[in-house]
């Protein structure tokens, strides 16, 4: 398999899709925020002064799967058909799961804005709970799924892909 953003010189490009059908594509990505007891305890309690802090973060990340083609320079600009975000969360170990599908019918696939709404979401989280715990960690963003386009679907074997 090639790379497919650079030209015939090693030159950075975007894509060109325009002679690709429209289809139906899909995907999904998951990542994860471990956090400290306390901040653990006022996220699922509701009690982060900053408000409702998997609600806003849900929110941010549907906003920032839209935005991505501002933040990747080679992503073209979708007209995403849905996008959902949910969150599980592991209390043993104190970790918080965001999965993010996005959907849309096009000439390219939504992997990229599944990833991007996950990133911004966990971020997000990070950001209304600094107060309580700057040592949070962010990690494990990969792609779940995808459907649809010319590469055909993946799906990826991670530990956690059975609750997706």
């Amino acid at each position: 398999m090639e790379l497919t953003h650079f030209d015939e010189n090693g030159k950075a490009v975007m894509v060109d899709v325009t002679k690709k059908e429209d289809t139906e594509r899909t995907a999904t990505a998951a990542g994860k925020i471990t956090v400290n007891e306390e901040v653990f305890e006022a996220v699922k309690s509701g009690t982060v002064k900053k408000g409702d802090v998997l609600g806003v973060a849900a929110t941010a990340g549907i906003m920032g799967a839209k935005r991505t083609s501002d933040l990747i320079p080679m992503c073209h600009i979708l007209p995403i058909t849905s996008c959902r975000i949910w969150f599980e969360t592991e209390p043993e170990k104190r970790e918080i799961y965001c999965y993010c599908t996005v959907k849309v019918t096009g000439k390219t696939g939504v992997e990229m804005e599944a990833l991007t709404g996950v990133s911004v979401a966990l971020l997000t989280v990070y950001d209304m709970c600094k107060a309580l715990d700057k040592n949070m960690e962010i990690g494990e963003i990969y792609l779940c799924s995808k459907t649809g386009g010319k590469s055909g679907d993946l799906y990826n074997d991670k530990k956690r892909l059975e609750r997706v």
